[in-house]
């Protein structure tokens, strides 16, 4: 099991990144947060997950521990494989996935693409007692804005690839771009897309 890598970012799409480690690229499955926070060239430690498949070796990294439990604890109730994982923590962080089940918040939850509402409770029925209790703490801070509007080529790009279709993210970017001339990151913008889909 590969637990975890260290490297340097060679490229950096919107949910994955290529990380050079002992001269081998690693390809990386990621958040669309995480991979805002990263740059071309900067080093990196990320906690992974290999996923073992058939016809696949993949690899899920997490910029903390917490986000990598959580992504592994998930997939324990039936249904939840590594793609629904990480789009639950794309939408919501580790403990306000924790506080939205210990809540039986079935709307939070169901804020998360290919989630419904059965889906929902089964989450809340089977991770009530494996997930732990809120540990408190601020949300991730910002990363620096992109330049002019390449955030919405990428905000609809993510959006996109969790589950919505291009009208559903227009409108929500729509909704979400005043906030972009306060100079928020990509990540924080993507954020704010998804709590207005989930309206």
């Amino acid at each position: 099991m590969i637990a975890s890598l260290s490297g340097t970012v060679l490229t950096v799409g919107l949910d994955s990144l290529v990380l050079a480690v002992g001269g081998v690229g690693m390809l990386v499955h990621t958040t669309p947060g995480t991979a805002a926070s990263l740059r071309t060239g900067q080093a990196a430690d990320l906690a992974t997950t290999l996923v073992v498949r058939e016809d696949s070796l993949t690899l899920y990294g997490f910029a903390s521990a917490d986000e990598k439990t959580v992504f592994e604890t998930v997939q324990t109730v039936s249904g939840v494989g590594p793609r629904l994982a990480l789009a639950m923590l794309a939408v919501h962080t580790p403990d306000a996935l924790r506080g939205a089940i210990a809540r039986e918040d079935l709307a939070a939850l169901t804020k998360v693409p290919g989630i419904g509402k059965k889906g929902a409770e089964r989450l809340v029925l089977e991770l009530r007692d494996k997930l732990g209790v809120v540990a408190g703490g601020a949300e991730h801070p910002a990363e620096p804005a992109g330049a002019d509007e390449a955030w919405k080529g990428q905000v609809r790009e993510a959006l996109v690839g969790l589950g919505w279709n291009v009208k559903q993210a227009d409108a929500a970017l729509d909704k979400v771009a005043p906030q972009a001339a306060d100079g928020p990151g990509v990540s924080a913008l993507l954020r704010a897309a998804l709590q207005e889909l989930g309206r």
